[in-house]
């Protein structure tokens, strides 16, 4: 398993739009191959930041298969114009801790 990490600048004033626009893309990483969940949190400290991670089965079903297909075009049009400055992506895989996502495919609690 690998864990995708991103913090996301949100432009000042746009969360509720970016939120509401991240629900919409949900359903698009949710039906990649290899998905294994995510969670999308907000940060306390600086409210225009968010904590996306999302659990891969392999590397390759993020950097290959799902940035390599159609449906991350759409992914890119409905939130890549939130992000200001572009948010650096890195992989890790799990040495210890609890679970943090979700068994089921359903967008995480506080998704609108």
């Amino acid at each position: 398993m690998i864990v995708e990490h991103a913090l996301l600048p949100v432009r000042p004033g746009s969360a509720d739009a970016f939120e509401a626009a991240f629900a919409q893309a949900y359903p698009i990483i949710a039906g990649m191959p290899g998905f294994g969940g995510l969670s999308l949190s907000r940060c306390v400290e600086r409210p225009d930041t968010y904590l996306l991670l999302v659990r891969w089965a392999r590397l390759s079903d993020h950097t290959e298969g799902f940035r390599g297909s159609p449906e991350y075009q759409r992914w890119r049009a409905l939130l890549h114009h939130f992000y200001e400055p572009f948010p650096v992506v890195e992989h890790f895989t799990p040495v210890t801790g609890d679970e943090v996502f979700p068994a089921t495919g359903a967008l995480p609690s506080g998704g609108k």
